[in-house]
């Protein structure tokens, strides 16, 4: 052991993404000798200033549920239609499981409507490595809520529009959920998702003293282009960890809009300069792919997000009648 004091470094603690449980005012002070880097947690993560450390990025795949007789058919389904899916639909879903069957999900969510836990049974049926995973269902992640024109036809939803003055999607149908409140369960959901990894990602690193692998990141790259998508880590050291996580998100596609919505302008998210805007404000098709690079980067207070695909479909190319 050398002799004299060692040197020492002030500690940043970045505040929780949303509600916590604090561990008193002990959470953040340095427990161990000087320059040790020991210290407590809870879900804040702590850095070392200077250190020029990242907290551990992950990635996140949305996918939209495949098609139900009522997408084809044009009709509102919202929560209250829990329709399954059509032949069409199973296809889709088979076909995404395929695309990314050598994709290593550490984590796997779905809304809890009949048509997004077939969707993401049959994408999991097809995986190498998580055929056995549990899903994790939560209602945060259903459709837009649409009142009194579920059940009716897009036609219908769009003459209430007009009478009211409004046009779709801003107008809300008597008993339905505004753009807001759906974009406020997105904002919940990803802020719970980011303290959850957070919160792993420091209980791993107090377990073992190895950094993660790249298998992650690796088994993400063979499918999508990732390039220069995970910035945040090519700014660190040489020999920084990969992902921490890789998380499967399957829930609907005006839901996954407005979440693409609150990244765009609430996270101010990079996108590829390839999209276009008509892109980013479209609809998701069934069983669209979108994946995301997330991560915190010292000093900041929110994530930083970046885009590596929107409602990718080229898992669809011979499943006849997409929508």
């Amino acid at each position: 052991m050398q002799d004299g004091p060692r040197p020492t470094f002030p500690i940043l603690v970045l505040p929780p993404l949303g509600p916590c449980r604090p561990l008193g005012p002990l959470v953040g002070r340095a427990v161990g000798p000087p320059g040790s880097g020991l210290r407590l947690t809870s879900c804040h993560r702590t850095y070392v200033a200077g250190g020029g450390n990242w907290a551990s990025p992950f990635s996140a795949a949305g996918i939209t549920a495949g098609e139900t007789r009522f997408n084809r058919e044009k009709i509102i389904q919202g929560q209250g239609i829990d329709e399954p899916l059509s032949e069409t639909g199973f296809k889709q879903a088979a076909a995404a499981g395929i695309f990314l069957n050598n994709v290593k999900f550490t984590h796997v969510f779905s809304s809890d409507l009949m048509r997004t836990k077939q969707t993401v049974h049959g994408i999991l049926e097809k995986s190498r490595f998580c055929k056995d995973m549990t899903v994790k269902y939560d209602s945060r992640l259903r459709e837009r809520k649409y009142g009194v024109a579920e059940g009716r036809p897009l036609s219908e939803l769009r003459a209430m529009a007009r009478a009211a003055g409004e046009e779709c999607p801003v107008f809300t149908p008597p008993g339905g959920e505004t753009l807001d409140q759906v974009k406020m369960r997105g904002k919940d959901f990803f802020e719970f998702l980011c303290q959850l990894i957070l919160k792993e990602a420091g209980q791993n690193e107090q377990c073992s003293q190895e950094a993660p692998s790249n298998h992650l990141e690796t088994s993400l790259a063979e499918r999508f282009p990732l390039g220069n998508n995970c910035a945040p880590r090519s700014k660190s050291k040489p020999g920084a960890p990969g992902f921490t996580a890789s998380v499967l998100v399957v829930s609907h596609g005006g839901y996954l809009k407005s979440l693409l919505g609150y990244f765009l302008t609430d996270l101010e998210c990079s996108f590829p300069a390839t999209l276009s805007r008509s892109e980013l404000s479209s609809v998701s098709p069934n069983t669209g792919i979108s994946v995301f690079i997330v991560s915190l980067e010292e000093g900041d207070v929110k994530p930083t997000t970046q885009c590596v695909c929107v409602n990718l479909q080229d898992h669809l190319t011979g499943v006849t009648d997409t929508q």
